[in-house]
């Protein structure tokens, strides 16, 4: 047998005997939480629970759900946090990641536990989620919707935490945040978002943003709820009791770092499962490269353009690109659920009600 041969093998076999040591007993209860597919979404607005606003001497708890960040790369937003007048409790799956989880800060139950202590704690006002990465699907079956429902309180992030802000609304009744992650810089855009969509501000105005650089699709004007995220997350979803519902909504998308025929992929399952078509119309983040022609053997692959244009162009839908929505210092904070309109014609969002207590 050659080298590389047995090494391979060698190093197969231990992979086989470490993986469950780390994952197969503290997930066994987790697996046995799947349920079937049920959506129930057509609740009345007094149905759906509104967490109370943001205000000095409120507590906001870290926690990293999905893949480890560290006390480092979150100092800016402890700055930004404590300017604000808020407290701060950081998570141990914040402070204490163990490497051998890899791209997990820390066991599925673990994460699952922490984030459900900070749902249970009445002192706890919102909870920010650490970054994305990869997950936060893994632990869905193990969250307690129903405790959620009864502890509305600020739950907030975005890229793979798309599908835990998506999966509380759809199945708590509790409005989330599609939002700013504590790794990441929070610009002044950013900062205007989050205050003027959380805080108490003495009453709700809508609260309108025009993209002078967003460029439109197909031209109109869309009003419906405010659903989506990340799209690979929202395609991840699709077939699970965490499914998005499209239906009389406006769809957000954004995704980075994605090859055009793989955005090509993804938004042709959302096609074919009908998610597009039950929009009322959809507005998309900052795709970048738009125009880079990529190496697909044997020619060069459509450009993201033309790719976003083929999908969406045929729908007669209003549709516009370039809104700083996901992974960009600059972001707008979205509430799911929440009625919204936006306007081709002015490039503009404007969100029609308040999505928090005051």
């Amino acid at each position: 047998m050659n080298t590389t041969r047995r090494n391979f093998i060698i190093g197969a076999t231990a992979a086989t005997i470490l993986t469950p040591k780390l994952m197969k007993a503290e997930n066994n209860d987790i697996n046995k939480n799947i349920v079937q597919r049920s959506f129930n979404t057509n609740w009345s607005k007094e149905e759906v629970s509104l967490p109370l606003a943001l205000r000095k001497g409120s507590r906001v708890a870290i926690t990293a759900p999905a893949s480890p960040t560290s006390p480092w790369e979150i100092a800016n937003t402890l700055n930004v946090l404590k300017k604000f007048g808020f407290s701060v409790e950081v998570g141990d799956t914040v402070k204490n990641r163990k490497s051998q989880y890899r791209y997990f800060s820390a066991s599925d139950k673990d994460r699952a536990d922490e984030f459900m202590s900070f749902i249970k704690n009445p002192e706890i006002d919102c909870i920010m989620c650490g970054r994305g990465g990869y997950g936060v699907m893994r632990i869905l079956p193990a969250l307690d919707y129903e405790a959620i429902r009864k502890n509305p309180k600020i739950i907030i992030g975005f890229s793979d935490i798309t599908a835990l802000i998506n999966a509380i609304y759809y199945k708590s009744q509790v409005v989330s945040f599609h939002g700013p992650v504590a790794c990441q810089n929070f610009g002044k855009f950013t900062i205007d978002n989050f205050s003027r969509v959380l805080f108490n501000n003495g009453g709700f105005k809508p609260i309108q943003n025009v993209f002078k650089t967003a460029e439109v699709i197909f031209p109109g004007k869309a009003s419906g709820k405010l659903v989506g995220g990340n799209l690979s997350m929202v395609v991840s979803t699709l077939g699970t009791p965490y499914e998005i519902d499209t239906a009389d909504s406006i769809l957000f998308l954004e995704e980075i770092s994605e090859e055009p025929y793989k955005i090509d992929k993804m938004l042709t399952q959302l096609w074919l499962a009908g998610k597009l078509q039950q929009s009322n119309g959809i507005i998309l983040g900052l795709f970048k490269s738009l125009d880079a022609q990529k190496h697909f053997w044997p020619v060069t692959s459509f450009t993201l353009r033309n790719v976003l244009e083929h999908r969406f162009k045929p729908l007669e839908k209003p549709c516009m690109m370039g809104l700083p929505i996901g992974h960009d210092n600059n972001m707008m904070t979205l509430p799911i659920g929440i009625e919204a309109e936006f306007n081709t014609k002015n490039k503009s969002l404007t969100i029609l009600e308040s999505s928090v207590r005051i």
